[in-house]
C-alpha cells in the first residue's frame, strides 16, 4: 500500500480488538517516531497497554473501546506552530499505521491527559494522542464538502497533481468533520490555511501533510 492508497483507506476507529501490537510493528512505528522527532524538535512517544488514558466519561460517550495503544503528541510549549507540527507529524504517523494494517483515531478530547502515560517535561506540553491498534471494522467513509468550496480553483482548471492534493485533502480528518481549511493556488504554489475553529491548527497540519503525500508538491 502506498501513502495515496492509505488516504484512500483510512477511516476513523474506535473501537479495537483486544489484541497486542505486534512487536515488528512497534518496532517500524517507533523507527518513524524517531526520525519524527528528529526532524520537527518534537516529543511524540508510542505508548502501549495503557487502559487508564481513554477511561473517561468522554472515552465511554465517544464509543471508544479496547483503546489501549496510543501516539501521544508532545511538544514544547514554545513552539509557536506546535498544533499544526503535530497535525502535520501526527499524520505520516497514521498513514504508516494504516499501510501496517493499524487503525487510528485523532483524539483531542476524549481522553485524560492526567492518566495518560506518555512523558512530559515541565516545557512541554500534551496536544493531543492518536489511538491505535486492530480496529473492529475499517471504519466509515464521511461526508465532505464540495471541492470548490475548499479551494479558489475550478476543477475544470486544476493541474493534475493539483485535483490529486485536493482529493487527498478533503479526505483528511478534521475536528468534528469541520474542513475549515482554504487551498489557494496561485500559478505553481500552494497555501493553505485555518479558518477560526476548535484544533483548526491541528486539522491545518493534518491537510497539508495529505497534500503534500498526494500531489507530490510542498506547501509554502
Amino acid at each position: 500500500m502506498t501513502e495515496k492508497e492509505a488516504i484512500l483507506a483510512r477511516h476513523s476507529v474506535r473501537q479495537y480488538k483486544d489484541i497486542p501490537i505486534d512487536e515488528d510493528k512497534c518496532r517500524e512505528l517507533n523507527e518513524l517516531i524517531g526520525k519524527c522527532n528528529s526532524e520537527s524538535g518534537l516529543n511524540i512517544q508510542l505508548v502501549l497497554d495503557d487502559e487508564g488514558c481513554f477511561d473517561t466519561l468522554f472515552a465511554h460517550y465517544g464509543k471508544f473501546t479496547n483503546a489501549k495503544n496510543y501516539v501521544a503528541l508532545v511538544g514544547k510549549k514554545s513552539v509557536e506552530n506546535l498544533d499544526e507540527l503535530c497535525g502535520y507529524y501526527g499524520q505520516k504517523i497514521v498513514l504508516a499505521a494504516q499501510m501496517m494494517g493499524l487503525n487510528t483515531c485523532w483524539v483531542a478530547g476524549s481522553y485524560s491527559k492526567g492518566k495518560c502515560k506518555a512523558t512530559v517535561l515541565p516545557d512541554e506540553k500534551i496536544v493531543c494522542v492518536i489511538s491505535i491498534g486492530y480496529g473492529e471494522t475499517q471504519g466509515h467513509e464521511r461526508r465532505s464538502k464540495p471541492m470548490e468550496k475548499l479551494c479558489n480553483v475550478a476543477q475544470q482548471d486544476m493541474p493534475a497533481w493539483f485535483k490529486d492534493g485536493m482529493e487527498a485533502a478533503m479526505k483528511a480528518p478534521t475536528a468534528i468533520n469541520q474542513q475549515r481549511f482554504f487551498v489557494t493556488l496561485d500559478g505553481e504554489n500552494v497555501t493553505i490555511k485555518a479558518k477560526f475553529a476548535a484544533m483548526a491548527k491541528i486539522d491545518l497540519g493534518i491537510v497539508k501533510y495529505n497534500f503534500e503525500a498526494a500531489s507530490g508538491k510542498k506547501v509554502l
